[in-house]
């Protein structure tokens, strides 16, 4: 192998195509390649009839985090996450909160990072004192294989894995990760593909797919994010398509985080999400038969924290990503014995 190759990894999830062209089947796009090509992600290339991934070595983020922040509430509550990332996504959302490393890949043709090697990782996820590793900032898909050198090592050390998705990843891609990945936070950004097409460059039902096979074909933890944006997704009519789907398609005990929109990247024309929209978007949530309905970005609101859905005791209090008490009992509600779902509760 040259110099430029050693510095490379192989990617998985892809298979030689005709005329050297490689089919990545990574995620749902399932790119076709052509020899020198980068794929829509710009950081998997086809170097001589092989994918490479080309941010494996390119560490952008590695610190502790609340695994609220992720946001997951009822996945190890209270706990610390080892958040790392490497550069480049999928998609092209105008409102991404994270673009200057999820988008860098693409429009400035570059990835940066630092090569930090998974043992690394994981021991440094163990010194501080994280219960998980959360793969996170950017789209994790496009960086799998790091997330599965990292997923294997951390599951040897205690540590659990997890996800922060945009859910575009194929059904190849879940098993391939079902092994050793514990829980995902999957951005429900909107129910209509206009949405998705216009403002994010990518499609709705591929990531409704992915939803539906996690909820029922997996052990993984589930949670869902939408982000409110103010006239784009938050009628009733669509709010309602959201929880509905999220009811019938994966299951009343999925909590859906619903979050607060702030100016960022080439969408700067609008105003944040007023509190009364995400207020009403909470009892949508809620009349629809969703057990756990959160509000994002709202510190100091009372649906920051975990309440008993039978019997209304509080369950978990939050304020921003700080848990101030936890009252859940072996997973259940002191007051009424009601089961809470969720992952070590």
């Amino acid at each position: 192998m040259d110099s430029a190759k050693a510095d490379l990894k192989e990617a998985v999830l892809w298979e030689p195509a005709k005329d050297g062209q490689v089919q990545c089947k990574l995620c749902n796009w399932r790119c076709l390649i052509d020899n020198g090509k980068s794929g829509r992600c710009a950081v998997r290339k086809n170097e001589g009839g092989t994918l490479y991934s080309l941010n494996y070595h390119k560490v952008c983020s590695a610190n502790p985090d609340p695994i609220e922040k992720k946001p997951l509430f009822h996945f190890q509550p209270g706990s610390r996450s080892f958040s790392i990332a490497a550069m480049g996504c999928n998609f092209r959302c105008e409102f991404c909160q994270n673009w200057q490393v999820s988008q860098a890949a693409f429009e400035a043709g570059h990835i940066s990072g630092q090569p930090i090697p998974p043992d690394r990782i994981v021991e440094a996820a163990v010194r501080a004192g994280c219960a998980s590793i959360a793969y996170t900032y950017t789209e994790p898909t496009i960086f799998m294989e790091l997330c599965n050198d990292c997923g294997r090592l951390g599951k040897e050390r205690g540590l659990a894995n997890v996800f922060v998705s945009n859910g575009f990843m194929t059904i190849e891609a879940v098993d391939f990760a079902s092994d050793w990945l514990d829980g995902i936070n999957i951005d429900l950004k909107a129910f209509t593909e206009d949405y998705y097409g216009r403002l994010c460059k990518a499609k709705l039902q591929p990531v409704l797919d992915t939803i539906s096979y996690i909820a029922n074909k997996t052990d993984i933890w589930l949670e869902i994010t939408t982000l409110l944006v103010p006239g784009e997704n938050d009628s009733d009519d669509e709010l309602k398509q959201i929880a509905d789907f999220i009811v019938d398609s994966a299951g009343a005990d999925v909590p859906w985080h619903i979050s607060r929109f702030h100016p960022q990247y080439k969408y700067m024309d609008s105003a944040p999400t007023s509190v009364s929209a995400l207020e009403r978007a909470f009892d949508i949530g809620r009349a629809a038969g969703l057990r756990y309905v959160y509000l994002g970005n709202v510190p100091g609101a009372k649906s920051e924290s975990t309440f008993c859905y039978k019997c209304g005791q509080m369950l978990i209090e939050r304020v921003g990503y700080r848990i101030i008490s936890n009252n859940i009992e072996n997973s259940k509600c002191p007051d009424c014995g009601t089961e809470i779902a969720g992952f070590e509760m």
